[in-house]
């Protein structure tokens, strides 16, 4: 631990002596969702009370209960209305609004208003002292969930524009509090994402020629301990963890362990949930995949937080998937029909889930002996954009029908 701890302070004096690594805006800012780095110095002003307030509506986001958390929130401005922490940790619930559905923009200027009122607040702070912690912190922090805001809207200028500000503060902070734990968040997603967006982002990749190169084996083992030791960034760390096993690194037994971990203690958080059940896709587990898929479709239709129409199209999908595995031919169909009109409704191009779910209602006429049906569907594969290999399957079950 201890070395690794050193291994930890080495890469930071080394980046922060490269002056080139402030100009690395968005692979550091742009991957934050939510309390990269807290430093136990900005929390000193308050009270035990306010304490409990944060805490709970950190729960409260976590398990997207957006007004109990809103609620707490401005419990924490009553008590301190000249401490930024209340009016960020707003911010954050709208944030999370957003990233829960990327697709509703309602909340998009809310959020944009009330990161522009921490940072009134913060320079306040800073026109006083400009080393004040408390103000380079949450300046920092909210001009880097602006800079991630502006990325998912694929606003690239702006996005590397506040990630080079939030960068800035953010290792001035780890100057004044080196080692703390929470910091770990930041700078290990800085070192993972500093390897790989430049693979798996080729527009990023222009910008960033110029930049230190990133270290993903670094970069994990400073996450792992920040997801194992951080006060306040310990849940974020599993989930950017979760999202880097899932999505880069192809590891989904370990995705499927951290899902699990925080689906337990965040029961209502759509996203969690789904990753979850995705996992168990991946992994084989048929019989726990369409249960949780099953469970969440019905979350979909009760119309719960963060279960939304995205969710709803993958679980008939794959509830479609598993009824035609055990060829439930009528079930599948049911719930293939149902998840093309949702991507009909939803997208204005054919989409991945509409190519691959059209191809396997070709694959279950062709099973029911209804051959002319059957190549009606590939021929409508081939006329879309080729998808996994759609184009060759199509072709393939064309020439010999599905089954033979």
């Amino acid at each position: 631990m201890l070395m690794l701890i050193s291994h930890i302070k080495q890469a930071i004096r080394t980046t922060l002596q490269q002056g080139k690594v402030r100009r690395f805006a968005v692979l550091l800012w742009c991957t934050l969702l939510l309390y990269e780095r807290p430093l136990s110095a900005q929390w000193a002003l308050m009270r035990n009370d306010a304490d409990s307030a944060v805490r709970k509506g950190i729960h409260y986001i976590y398990n997207l209960q957006f007004d109990s958390a809103e609620v707490e929130f401005r419990t924490v401005q009553s008590l301190y209305p000249s401490h930024p922490v209340g009016y960020f940790l707003d911010a954050m619930v709208d944030w999370w609004r957003i990233a829960t559905n990327l697709r509703d923009k309602r909340t998009d200027e809310m959020f944009l208003a009330k990161t522009d009122r921490v940072i009134r607040l913060c320079d306040s702070l800073l026109a006083i002292n400009e080393n004040d912690i408390v103000g380079l912190f949450f300046k920092g922090g909210i001009i880097g969930y602006r800079g991630r805001y502006y990325f998912t809207r694929k606003e690239w200028i702006r996005a590397f524009s506040d990630g080079k500000q939030g960068l800035d503060i953010v290792l001035k902070c780890w100057e004044q509090a080196p080692g703390n734990k929470d910091v770990l968040l930041g700078i290990g997603l800085y070192h993972y994402f500093a390897a790989v967006i430049p693979e798996q982002y080729p527009v990023v990749k222009a910008l960033l020629f110029t930049l230190p190169q990133g270290d993903k084996e670094a970069g994990l083992s400073e996450l792992k301990l920040a997801a194992q030791q951080a006060r306040y960034a310990a849940v974020e760390a599993k989930v950017g963890l979760l999202e880097i096993y899932y999505g880069i690194e192809r590891n989904y037994a370990e995705a499927f362990n951290i899902a699990v971990d925080l689906f337990s203690r965040y029961p209502q958080n759509a996203w969690i949930h789904a990753y979850m059940a995705r996992c168990c896709v991946q992994l084989g587990n048929s019989i726990k995949a369409e249960d949780e898929w099953r469970t969440i479709l019905a979350r979909c239709i009760e119309k719960q937080t963060g279960y939304d129409n995205l969710k709803a199209r993958e679980a008939m999908f794959y509830i479609g998937v598993y009824a035609m595995n055990r060829r439930d031919y009528e079930t599948a169909l049911k719930y293939f029909y149902k998840c093309d009109e949702f991507c009909r409704m939803m997208d204005e191009t054919p989409s991945g889930w509409m190519i691959m779910l059209n191809l396997r209602i070709g694959n279950i006429y062709d099973a029911q002996n209804k051959r002319d049906d059957a190549i009606k569907q590939y021929n409508k594969v081939l006329a879309w954009d080729d998808y996994f290999n759609s184009h060759k399957y199509a072709k393939q079950f064309k020439e010999r029908p599905f089954g033979k």
